[in-house]
């Protein structure tokens, strides 16, 4: 029932507390009693409201129902005996994700949330319902069985592998970081944060080169001791002519690391030097130029919005989703110069060339005439504002 004006709500009548009992009742009639194995123990929302609301004992004796394990990839774990049916995780795929692989089968009894056809999520935000399952049906598969939330020590940090560097909070036991989870920023990323964000954290510590290795005849590679290594590199460098030797590293490397290789380089008569990055740069003569203008939760008051040469849903899929939200609740008409895409919402294509832009500026594209009619616009390019 929608709340309205005068209306008198009391919450905390015998009434009420009867009336969530007997929900509570029913939630736990086939919910089994894992508590003691289950990843979401310490932190299950089920747990906290039968604390509060649930009665100290069933009225139901009937055998409780057991439910086959769903397949939904490498990200999220799946135990749907504890499955409540709440449908969080089928809304937040269609209205959040616009994606439209979860769904309920079945009546009764019999319903189950599955993927219809059994297949993976892929999306690009599939493991926050992960965050959203207030049971223990939907957990974290890398971090299962690895840590209780009591042990963790959390801390506030801001996530780089997202374009819109979301607000995020970093779980830690001692010196390993266990898991990544969002943290509320409504003008940021609301609540979400991407796949990338959320597990990409241990590639610094899993499959990887641990030991040098060098490719034979056959093309196999085979492991080699450090010392051995080191003396093949130095061999290969010195016998060499310095013009056909060049460096190139990555931009997240420390400093130390570019002047220790720079001053090797030279050291042997090298001066091809690269660093690796992007290429990405921001005027930063006029403050409208790096703050997004009407910034990011702009976009929900914005007409029209024209995307140039850029893919938010694989770019940015936090931000896509606030894109989404503001075409489905506010009617917001979108534009795309660059490589058609699902971008999980309706776009206009305009074209792929640099022409596209000239004619836009010159009022000859079909699409300006959709731009003189609007009020807020907003332009959202990876390299200018």
């Amino acid at each position: 029932m929608p709340v309205m004006a005068g209306m008198r709500i009391n919450t905390k009548s015998e009434k009420t507390k009867v009336a969530r009992g007997g929900v509570m009742e029913f939630l736990l009639a086939n919910h089994p009693l894992d508590c003691p194995i289950c990843d979401q123990g310490g932190e299950c929302d089920l747990q906290d409201i039968s604390e509060v609301y649930g009665y100290r004992q069933s009225r139901f004796f009937e055998f409780k129902r057991g439910v086959e394990d769903k397949n939904f990839g490498p990200l999220v774990k799946t135990t749907m005996t504890r499955c409540i049916h709440c449908t969080r995780c089928v809304r937040f795929s269609e209205e959040v994700a616009g994606e439209f692989s979860l769904g309920t089968t079945g009546r009764g009894r019999g319903t189950e949330i599955g993927t219809y056809i059994e297949n993976l999520l892929t999306h690009e935000l599939s493991a926050n319902i992960i965050d959203l399952c207030p049971v223990g049906a939907l957990t974290n598969l890398p971090y299962a069985f690895k840590a209780r939330p009591w042990e963790l020590k959390s801390t506030h940090s801001i996530d780089v592998f997202e374009p819109i560097i979301p607000s995020i909070q970093i779980d830690s036991r001692g010196a390993e970081v266990m898991r990544i989870l969002p943290r509320v920023n409504e003008e940021v990323n609301e609540e979400w944060i991407s796949d990338k964000s959320r597990f990409a954290f241990d590639g610094v510590k899993r499959q990887r080169l641990n030991v040098p290795m060098i490719r034979g005849k056959n093309g196999e590679y085979t492991d080699i001791k450090w010392d051995e290594a080191l003396t093949i590199a130095a061999e290969k460098l010195s016998s060499e002519n310095p013009a056909y030797i060049s460096a190139i590293i990555g931009d997240t490397a420390d400093c130390e690391s570019i002047v220790s290789l720079k001053d090797l380089m030279n050291r042997i008569g090298v001066e091809n030097l690269n660093l690796k990055s992007d290429g990405l740069k921001l005027d930063p003569t006029f403050r409208s130029g790096y703050l997004m203008n009407s910034r990011l939760r702009g976009v929900e008051d914005a007409d029209l919005l024209l995307l140039i040469g850029t893919n938010p849903k694989i770019e940015s899929p936090v931000f896509n989703a606030r894109i989404r939200k503001a075409v489905v609740k506010n009617n917001l008409q979108v534009g795309l110069i660059g490589s058609s895409c699902d971008l999980t919402y309706e776009y206009d294509h305009l074209g792929v060339s640099p022409k596209t832009i000239i004619d836009l500026l010159d009022g000859k594209s079909p699409f300006c005439s959709k731009i003189s009619n609007v009020r807020n616009f907003f332009n959202f390019s990876p390299k200018c504002q």
